[in-house]
C-alpha cells in the first residue's frame, strides 16, 4: 500500500508538471536557440541565436551541436540554458577541438540565458555573458525570420526596440538598454542583430534584458486526410528499439518495463568486440567455452536471446575493436578518436566476429538476422572509407556464409540520412547484393524529404528493407538530460518519426534507446531524478506509434494542413488500419476519408503535455470521420472492419 501511495504521489506530481509544461509557450533547444513561441498552440516561428564575430564575414553561433557543454535546467516557467561560446573563425575547428579536448576556456564566452513565460504571447529573456579572454569581435542576440511568414514582413528597430509585422504575424521585442541594431537577409532570411558588446574584455561581464511579445493568426481550420488502402506500399513490422546495455543498474528497469507495455518488433543489441576477443593469439571461441564470457559480453549475448524468444529480428552492432585489430585514426569529420580495421590482419577479423555468431547460436540459440559497425561512415567506433564498406560486405558476407551462418550485413547503418553517398560503391558492386539484408541509416540530424526519398529508392533498388536502426533527433541530449522531459522535445521526435513513415516507409524505426541511455523514462536514478519509474510524453508517442497494426502496408494518403504530420497504415488481411497524426498548431478537427467499408467506429488515442494516450471514439459514416485535436498533439486513430 505504501508503494502505491508513493506512486501515486508521483504520479500526481508529474499530473502538475505536465500542465505547468502544457501552459509553457516558449520553445528552447537546449543549446539555447529559441525557435518560437506558441500562442493557443499556434507557432509564432522565429530563432534566436547568439552569435560572435563580423556581421557578412567569420562568424560563430550556437546551435545544436556547436558547444560541447551547454547546460538546460527547466524550474516552473522559466527555462534556463548556461553554454559557452567560442568566437572561432572557423566552426567545425571549434567543434573538433571541444570534442576532443572537452570544454575549451581559451577564448570562449560563457553565456547564461533565461526564459520565462508571464502569459499569453509575453516572454522575458534574460542574458549574461562573462568573457574568459580579450576578444575584438563584437557579440550579438540574434532573430532570425523565414520567407514562409515573414516574406511581407515590415521591420523596424531602434536602439531599443524591434517590431516585425507581417500579415499573419506580429513580434515586438524590447530591451533595457541602448544597442546597435541592424536588419540582414541571409540565405533567404531575415537576421536581426542586437549588439550585446562591441568587444570582450577578459573577465568582463555584460547583461541586457529583452521584452518579447508574440502574436498571430491562429488557424483552427480543419485538417483533411484521404486515405487509399486499394494501393498499399511497403510493410511496417512496428516499432524497434536499442538494447545496448550500458547502465546496469537502471537499463533493466527500461527494458522490462517497455517489454512487458509495449510491442517491440524490431531489436538491435551490441557485440562487446573487444571484451569478445581481446587477445590475438587466442581462439575466443574456445576460450569462451572453457573459461566462460566476462559480464558485460553475458549481459549483452543474453540480450540477443531475449530478443529473439519473442519472435522479433536482431540486429547484431559492433563499437569497439580490440586492440589488435583496429588502427588508431580519427572519425571523418576529424572531431574524435576511430579505429580502421587493420587490413593485414583481414582473416583473423573475420574468424574473430564470426566466433561471436556461433557461440551465440550455440549457447544462445540466436543466430542474428544482421550485423553492422556502428556508423563507420562517421568512425563510431570503426571506421571505413565507402570502398571499405563495400569490400567489407562482400569479403565479410562471403566468410559468414562458408561458415553456414545466415546472418546478412546492413548496408550503411550510417550516422545521418545525409552521408548517403557513403553506400554508393557496395550499391553499384553486384558481388555485395547478395550479403545485403537491409539498408540502414541513423536519424539523429534529421534529413529533408528528398534524402528520405533516396534511402527508400536505395532499398528497392536493392530489394531489401528499409531501416532506422537508430532514431532521435538530438545526438547530444545525453549532456542536457532535462531535455527529455520537455513537451517540444518529444514533439520534434514523434514530428520525424512520422515523417520518417510517410515519405520512407521503413521496415522499422529503432528507438535509442529502450534503456536507460537517453531514457523515455525518469526516476529510479536515471538522470539523477528520484522517485518510481515512470513514462515521460516521449514513451507515451512511442508506445502509440507501437499499437500500429502488426505487419501494415503503409498506405497513400493526402493531408492538405502543412501543420499536421500524417501517415496511415492498414493491415488488410486482417482488417486493422492506423492514421497517425501530428497536430502541430491550435487545436482543430481532422477529417479523415477513404476508410474501408465495414468499419463503423474508431478508437481515438491522444497524448500531448498533458495527457497520456488519452482515449476516445468516434462513430465513422461512409468512410468518412472527424477526430478532435488538440494543440500540439499526436493523435493515432485505430480501426477495425467490423
Amino acid at each position: 500500500m505504501k508503494n502505491r501511495i508513493l506512486i501515486g504521489a508521483f504520479v500526481a506530481l508529474a499530473a502538475l508538471l505536465s500542465a505547468s509544461r502544457a501552459a509553457a509557450q516558449t520553445e528552447v533547444m537546449a543549446w539555447s536557440n529559441i525557435t518560437g513561441v506558441r500562442v493557443d498552440g499556434e507557432l509564432i516561428d522565429f530563432e534566436t541565436s547568439i552569435r560572435a564575430g563580423a556581421i557578412g564575414g567569420r562568424m560563430y553561433a550556437t546551435g545544436r551541436e556547436r558547444q560541447n557543454t551547454p547546460l538546460y535546467h527547466r524550474d516552473g516557467a522559466m527555462q534556463q540554458v548556461i553554454t559557452p561560446l567560442i568566437p572561432w573563425s572557423n566552426p567545425q575547428r571549434a567543434r573538433n577541438r571541444q570534442a576532443t579536448d572537452g570544454p575549451v576556456k581559451l577564448g570562449a564566452l560563457t553565456f547564461e540565458q533565461k526564459v520565462t513565460d508571464l502569459a499569453r504571447g509575453k516572454v522575458a529573456i534574460a542574458l549574461e555573458a562573462r568573457s574568459d579572454t580579450t576578444l575584438r569581435q563584437p557579440a550579438y542576440f540574434c532573430l532570425s525570420f523565414g520567407p514562409d511568414h515573414y516574406a511581407d514582413a515590415t521591420f523596424k528597430t531602434t536602439s531599443r526596440s524591434l517590431s516585425v509585422v507581417s500579415a499573419t504575424r506580429n513580434v515586438q521585442l524590447k530591451w533595457n538598454r541602448s544597442a546597435k541594431t541592424q536588419v540582414v537577409e541571409e540565405n533567404g532570411m531575415k537576421v536581426v542583430y542586437i549588439e550585446l558588446a562591441s568587444a570582450q574584455r577578459k573577465g568582463a561581464t555584460y547583461a541586457m534584458k529583452f521584452d518579447l511579445s508574440a502574436d498571430g493568426t491562429i488557424d483552427s481550420s480543419d485538417a483533411r486526410v484521404t486515405i487509399d488502402p486499394t494501393s498499399p506500399g511497403y510493410v511496417f513490422a512496428g516499432f524497434g528499439g536499442n538494447f545496448r546495455i550500458q547502465n546496469p543498474s537502471t537499463d533493466p528497469l527500461v527494458i522490462d518495463y517497455c517489454l512487458n507495455d509495449m510491442r517491440v518488433a524490431f531489436g538491435r543489441v551490441e557485440m562487446p568486440w573487444r571484451n569478445w576477443d581481446p587477445d590475438e593469439s587466442a581462439d575466443p571461441l574456445e576460450r569462451a567455452r572453457l573459461s566462460g564470457v566476462d559480464a558485460h559480453t553475458a549481459e549483452s549475448l543474453e540480450m540477443a536471446r531475449r530478443l529473439k524468444e519473442v519472435g522479433m529480428p536482431v540486429i547484431v552492432s559492433a563499437w569497439f575493436p580490440p586492440e589488435w585489430a583496429g588502427l588508431r585514426t580519427t572519425r571523418s569529420d576529424g572531431s574524435s578518436v576511430a579505429y580502421a580495421l587493420d587490413s593485414q590482419k583481414k582473416d583473423r577479423i573475420f574468424r574473430s566476429l564470426a566466433s561471436y555468431f556461433i557461440y551465440l547460436k550455440r549457447y544462445y540459440g540466436v543466430e542474428p538476422d544482421y550485423f553492422s559497425f556502428n556508423e563507420s561512415d562517421l568512425g563510431i567506433n570503426v571506421i571505413h572509407t565507402p570502398d571499405e564498406h563495400r569490400d567489407f560486405i562482400k569479403e565479410f558476407g562471403a566468410y559468414l556464409a562458408s561458415q553456414g551462418l545466415k546472418t546478412l550485413l546492413l548496408l550503411g547503418d550510417n550516422s545521418d540520412a545525409t552521408t548517403i553517398d557513403f553506400i554508393g560503391p557496395a550499391m553499384r558492386d553486384p558481388a555485395c547484393r547478395r550479403y545485403i539484408g537491409a539498408v540502414s541509416f541513423h536519424s539523429w540530424r534529421g534529413c529533408d524529404d528528398v534524402t528520405l526519398r533516396r534511402w527508400a529508392a536505395a532499398a528497392r533498388e536493392l530489394n531489401v528493407p528499409l531501416l532506422v536502426a537508430e532514431g532521435s533527433t538530438d545526438a547530444a541530449a545525453w549532456r542536457y538530460p532535462e531535455i527529455f522531459g520537455e513537451s517540444t522535445f518529444a514533439l520534434y521526435e514523434i514530428n520525424l518519426y512520422t515523417r520518417i513513415c510517410a515519405v520512407a516507409q521503413p521496415w522499422s524505426i529503432l528507438q535509442w534507446q529502450l534503456t536507460a541511455d537517453y531514457s523515455p523514462f525518469f526516476g529510479e536514478g536515471i538522470f539523477r531524478t528520484t522517485g518510481p519509474l515512470r513514462p515521460t510524453q516521449r514513451y507515451w508517442n512511442l508506445k502509440q506509434l507501437s499499437m500500429t497494426p502488426e505487419d501494415a502496408f503503409a498506405l497513400p494518403f493526402h493531408c492538405d494542413k502543412p501543420t499536421v504530420n500524417a501517415a496511415a497504415f492498414g493491415n488488410i488481411a486482417r482488417g486493422e488500419y492506423a492514421v497517425h497524426l501530428v497536430n502541430n498548431g491550435a487545436a482543430c478537427v481532422a477529417e479523415i476519408s477513404g476508410l474501408p467499408a465495414g468499419i463503423s467506429r474508431v478508437r481515438i488515442l491522444t497524448t500531448n503535455a498533458v495527457d497520456s494516450m488519452r482515449e476516445s471514439f468516434a462513430t465513422v459514416s461512409d468512410g468518412r470521420v472527424r477526430v478532435p485535436m488538440a494543440a500540439v498533439s499526436f493523435v493515432s486513430v485505430l480501426a477495425e472492419t467490423n
